[in-house]
């Protein structure tokens, strides 16, 4: 009996730890094969001596990764400025000038703007839903509120909210519904995201009174 008390205790130490870095060497893999790729095609542009010096670069491993924050920092001290503003809206304007790609770029850019913009409201309140039927209550995250064609449509008090799926939260599903059929939580994304990956499993730090949970308004009011 204690042997498998043993063995339960000690998969419940290693196992995060085990997944934390599973998922991080994941990332220098794929981080290492972007700039192998990078170099590869670099390599076919230079001289035979030059691209056998490149192959250096390829064997050490983890490199992409600190070139891919370089240049993250670089870019970001650049566009802090008014002269990199300036190529920014440069740039913009010539994607915009590629149909297809016009239309791709602008969506991915409003999304990043949303998501990781510091005033912005996305992914700011945690919420729970009836989803997927009547009487079945899940969490989800308050992204915003509908607007022009959609919000005349849908009519007043309505808010949009992102579903996500367990135990993989970056798929889910859209949906936008009633500020009335909608509750509050006093969770933070973090808890609420905890809550969702374990499946219910690990409850959430600080347990919400039921008095405490009350209906929200759209975004702005």
């Amino acid at each position: 009996m204690h042997f498998k008390k043993y063995i339960i205790a000690g998969l419940l130490v290693w196992l995060p730890l085990a997944i934390t870095v599973w998922i991080l060497l994941w990332l220098v893999g794929l981080f290492d094969a972007v700039f192998a790729a990078f170099l590869s095609g670099l390599g076919t542009l230079l001289s035979t001596e030059s691209e056998n010096s490149l192959q250096f670069l390829r064997e050490v491993h983890g490199l992409g990764v600190l070139l891919v924050f370089a240049v993250l920092i670089l870019t970001g001290a650049f566009v802090s400025n008014v002269v990199g503003r300036w190529w920014v809206r440069q740039w913009d304007k010539l994607i915009n000038l590629i149909p297809i790609v016009k239309s791709i770029y602008t969506s991915v850019k409003k999304v990043s703007n949303t998501l990781f913009s510091s005033n912005g409201n996305a992914f700011r309140k945690t919420v729970l839903i009836e989803y997927p039927h009547s009487g079945s209550w899940t969490i989800a995250f308050q992204t915003g509120a509908p607007s022009g064609e959609v919000a005349s449509l849908l009519g007043e008090g309505m808010i949009c909210v992102y579903v996500p799926t367990t135990p993989n939260p970056t798929s889910g599903f859209f949906l936008m519904v009633h500020q009335n059929d909608v509750k509050a939580l006093s969770l933070s994304v973090d808890q609420a995201l905890t809550y969702v990956l374990s499946m219910g499993a690990v409850a959430p730090d600080e347990v919400v009174n039921a008095k405490e949970i009350e209906k929200i308004s759209p975004l702005g009011k």
